[in-house]
This record gives C-alpha cells, structure tokens and sequence, in this order.
C-alpha cells in the first residue's frame, strides 16, 4: 500500500505569507512613528530623517541608505502580495460565492477578511507608488521637501488613500495573525478574541488619528512653504552647513 504524499507546500506559502505579512505591519508602526516626528517641531524631523540617513554614524548623510532600506521593504511587499493573492476571489463567480458567504453568515471575523482583501487590493497599486518615489528620490526627504511632495506635488490624495488601507489592513492583518496562532489566547479562546478585537480597534483608530494628524502638519508646512518649493529645510547650528534636507 502506497503512502499518501502530503502536499507543504500550501503551509509554508502560509507561513511565509504570515511572516512577511507581520514584519510589514510592524514597520507600518514604526515608519509612522518615525514620520508623525513632525508633529513634535521641523528639528525633530529633520534629525530623525539625517539619522536614518547614517549622519550620526559616518559624519555625513548618504540617501542611499534609505532608498536600500526602502528597497528591501518593497521585496518583502512584493513577496507577501504574491502569496497572498492567491487567496483572492480570481473571478467574478468567486467573488459573488464569497459575498453571499459573507452576508449568509453574518461572521465578523470573515467581514474582517473580506475588507483585508479589499485594502490588500489597493496597497498593491498605491503602496508600490509610494515606494517607488522613496526608492528613487530618498534625497528628497525632509520637512520641506516631504511637505513638498505631499502638497505643491499633489500627492495627499494617494497618501490618504494609502493611510486608510495600510492602517486597516496591518491592524486587521495582526488581529488575525494572533487567532491563527494562537499568540495571546489564554485559557479561554473565546474571551482572548474578543479582548482582540477590542485591541484591534484601539490600534486602528490610534494609528489613523496619529496618522491623519502627521498628514494635516505636513500639508500645512506644504502651503506655507508652497512659494519656496524645492527649497530645502536647514538647521542652524545643530549639524553642519553642509547637510539640507
């Protein structure tokens, strides 16, 4: 009798889909703490972005870093994108099978997976947009030059577009990460996931309002800035003459 051969490989398309699924999340909350600097004044920006670019470390900032950084980041956006899509509904059929399920149902766990699906979609287009631009103008990060962008080169639309589907998916993304390994769960399954879902709601309107307000400060340094555009945010004192950013 022939021994029935198990197919891995759709678990470890899993495994990787939720480890690369959680390294982004948790860079989302880093990079947004790291940009929401600004609300704390155009020195702290600017020391965290020269930071970022190695000047602490070498003397001198070198943007080359960040766009490597944001390099590696869009492999790994990539690589979750790709395994995740094939949980994606790939024709209309499917799609109205799911829907059905969904209203069927009435699970707010699968509510929760379907608007995954949905803010997924759209991180593909308007997160490589974004990734993209840094890969390829990391110079051109800064409280001046950042406000800039978002604001006399209309970029706000994608940024809000972007801030709502990465803030949903990633908090959504972690909440189902946690139930489906179980991290967190306590003796009783049933309460953990509802101190869960509580969580992941705690964490989404925390990050969104932390993230609306970054973007309404660098719109406003934007407008004010809007007739100087191109120009570039200079510390006195602080760093040397050499560094603007």
């Amino acid at each position: 009798m022939k021994q029935k051969v198990i197919d891995k490989m759709p678990a470890k398309l899993d495994f990787i889909q939720s480890a690369t699924g959680l390294v982004l999340a948790l860079f989302m909350w880093g990079h947004m703490f790291f940009v929401s600097t600004i609300l704390l004044g155009k020195d702290v920006m600017y020391q965290v972005t020269i930071f970022f670019e190695g000047y602490y470390f070498f003397g001198e900032s070198y943007p080359i870093i960040v766009s490597i950084l944001a390099g590696a980041v869009f492999f790994i956006f990539i690589a979750h994108a790709a395994v995740a899509i094939r949980k994606f509904p790939s024709n209309y059929k499917q799609y109205t099978i799911m829907k059905n399920h969904i209203h069927t149902f009435n699970h707010g766990d699968t509510k929760l997976w379907f608007w995954q699906i949905f803010t997924g979609f759209a991180m593909f287009f308007l997160g490589s947009v974004h990734l993209y631009i840094i890969m390829t103008n990391a110079a051109d990060i800064g409280p001046y030059a950042s406000a800039d962008r978002i604001v006399s080169d209309w970029m706000w639309p994608l940024y809000i577009l972007l801030l709502l589907a990465v803030e949903l998916h990633g908090s959504i993304g972690l909440y189902r990460l946690c139930v489906k390994w179980g991290w967190f769960e306590g003796k009783d399954a049933k309460a953990s996931r509802i101190k869960l879902r509580r969580a992941k709601y705690a964490v989404t309107i925390f990050f969104l309002t932390l993230g609306f307000l970054t973007l309404a400060a660098y719109i406003k340094i934007g407008i004010e800035h809007k007739d100087h555009a191109g120009e570039r945010y200079q510390m006195v004192q602080s760093v040397s003459q050499g560094v603007k950013i």
